[in-house]
């Protein structure tokens, strides 16, 4: 052990919970923020869109499945 104070230990397991501390803020702030939006799209505009491409390919899988069923390729085979 060394030859110091017999609590430097802590001394140094604090300082190193401080810089890991320090480092898990800064990368949280550098996910957390955003580059602006452009100010064309209103907030919210571009999830509204993807809501809507997501809804139409689900429809379009649904109406594919509904044509396959009912033509009769659909069925799993025995």
């Amino acid at each position: 052990m060394h030859p110091g104070h017999p609590d430097v230990h802590l001394v140094l397991l604090r300082a190193r919970s401080a810089e890991l501390r320090r480092q898990a803020r800064l990368h949280h702030l550098a996910h957390t923020v955003r580059p602006p939006r452009p100010a064309h799209h209103p907030p919210g505009a571009g999830a509204r869109r993807t809501a809507a491409v997501r809804r139409r390919i689900g429809w379009t899988l649904i109406e594919v499945g509904l044509r396959l069923v009912h033509s009769g390729r659909g069925v799993a085979a025995p």
